[in-house]
């Protein structure tokens, strides 16, 4: 078997190629400021365009002059190709429009010619269709022709040869190039001026209008790098222009909202549960210090018990705020189609007895897409709030209205004022603060509850028993008080997605 070449190993530098040299050159040539690639942009774009249009400007301008030279020649050349042919030629011939003109026999011999010509014309020759002849080119003509008096200079030449009665007769009228190459090098030098000026100009209008252009965005940049999270107040400048850079600024200025609104709410939060957690943390310290300082007549008994109670109490707080941490970090969780009349089945069947009894009325195949744990959590914390104020009745309700999955926690409790309806959803948030204490209740169950819906897509709201027109809105009789309503969307609506799995 033949040898095989060893494996390069993954700690040998590859040698440098010379297209990635190259590209690196060219990475280096290239303006690294918005505002002087704006400009190479413009100038270059103009530059073609101005190339292009130049070369076609001189491509039809020569073309035009030759054609009328053409046609001046050839209007000579037919017009006494007709006096040959009608035997009238004079010894000199008239000259309207051309350099020269001169007939020749077909022995080769000038038989007239225009005043001034004393030699042959170097030029090309072009034949010319004739009046009644063919056209059939000429040989060059000899040295000892006549020229044109006046010096060298290039000429249009045409050819005209006519056969007639009085025999085979060429007639070569000439025009002058002259004013022509004038007139051409008189527009290339004009070009050759005044394009570069005009990239000149354009270059330089680009440059100080994208320099205007971009003040703005500066003063934002600038703005911006001075914000730090202890000044999350201050806005970066939006300018009174209804464009890009303004609705950039407006943004920004959102996001600073956002997230000077997300610093209060941390900084509320730390504070809140910091008191939450001091509170039975110095009652339990309390506690301990007088039973050991009295170790003889404490009631160890009930002191251990209501010990225990607080500390449940402690680990349920860590818990709340160990999971509120995660929800406001958005961590994506499995999902997975859930029935949610089975999950509000399975979760009241894990209650058991409850000091207030729960009516369901639940309509099968109600499906969502969720997590079912986060999904039991928010269950849980609803019929918990219920069981707190609840007198002798709590119902849930579950049914599908259009595409949407609707879940109603009832109760027949003292209800909630609506102005209070919202605030009940903010952490630590207790209506009756005295009652909440002796409940149990941190103020943090419902706070929990609506993030939940919100990270599952829906939306939970406190509203009115009975309001009109919602969903199970007719409900018992005597059936009063709190009432929340959770929406989700179905699990079959393409409109929605899957908010849990994307974070």
């Amino acid at each position: 078997m033949a040898d095989r070449l060893p494996p390069r190993s993954p700690l040998v530098p590859r040698a440098p190629r010379p297209v990635d040299a190259l590209r690196r050159r060219a990475a280096r040539l290239v303006p690294r400021s918005v505002r002087a690639r704006a400009t190479l942009a413009a100038t270059t774009t103009v530059a073609l365009a101005l190339g292009a249009a130049s070369v076609a400007l001189m491509a039809m301008l020569h073309s035009y002059l030759l054609s009328r030279a053409d046609d001046a020649a050839t209007q000579q050349a037919m017009g006494i190709a007709k006096m040959a042919a009608a035997g009238r030629l004079p010894p000199v011939l008239p000259v309207r429009g051309t350099d020269f003109v001169k007939v020749v026999d077909e022995n080769g011999a000038v038989v007239a010619f225009s005043q001034g010509l004393l030699g042959p014309p170097r030029e090309d020759v072009r034949a010319v269709e004739g009046w009644d002849a063919p056209v059939r080119p000429q040989p060059p003509q000899p040295p000892d022709a006549p020229v044109p008096v006046d010096g060298e200079y290039r000429q249009r030449v045409v050819q005209a040869t006519m056969v007639g009665p009085v025999g085979r007769y060429t007639v070569y009228a000439a025009t002058s190039l002259r004013d022509i190459d004038a007139a051409f090098r008189a527009t290339a030098l004009s070009l050759a001026v005044g394009v570069p000026l005009l990239l000149l100009t354009v270059a330089l209008v680009t440059w100080r209008v994208a320099g205007r252009a971009l003040q703005p965005v500066e003063a934002i940049r600038a703005e911006f790098a001075e914000i730090t999270e202890h000044d999350l107040h201050r806005r970066v400048p939006v300018p009174h222009t209804d464009d890009e850079v303004a609705r950039l600024a407006a943004t920004v200025n959102a996001t600073l909202d956002r997230l000077e609104d997300a610093g209060t709410r941390q900084r509320r939060f730390i504070a809140d549960a910091s008191h939450e957690l001091r509170s039975p943390i110095t009652v339990l310290r309390t506690q301990l210090e007088v039973a050991l300082a009295h170790p003889g007549s404490a009631p160890w008994p009930e002191l251990v018990r209501e010990v225990l109670e607080d500390t449940v109490r402690l680990q349920d707080l860590a818990a709340d705020l160990l999971l509120l941490a995660r929800l406001d970090a958005a961590e994506p969780v499995a999902t997975e189609p859930l029935d949610l009349a089975r999950l509000c089945e399975d979760t009241l069947a894990v209650r058991g007895p409850e000091r207030v009894p729960v009516a369901a009325d639940l309509a099968p195949g109600t499906t969502v897409r969720g997590n079912r744990t986060r999904l039991a959590r928010l269950l849980t914390n609803l019929l918990d709030n219920a069981q707190r104020y609840a007198g002798r009745r709590i119902e849930v309700r579950v049914r599908a209205v259009g595409r949407t999955a609707v879940l109603e926690v009832r109760d027949d409790g003292p209800g909630i004022p609506a102005e209070d309806r919202e605030r009940v959803f903010e952490r630590f948030t207790r209506l009756d603060d005295a009652r909440s204490r002796e409940l149990g209740g941190a103020g943090l169950g419902l706070a929990i509850a609506r993030d939940l819906a919100t990270h599952h897509g829906g939306t939970l709201t406190a509203e009115p028993p009975g309001a009109p027109g919602a969903p199970g809105a007719p409900g018992a009789p005597g059936v009063s008080g709190a009432r929340f309503v959770l929406r989700l969307p179905l699990a079959g609506d393409p409109l929605a997605g899957d908010p849990l799995a994307a974070g």
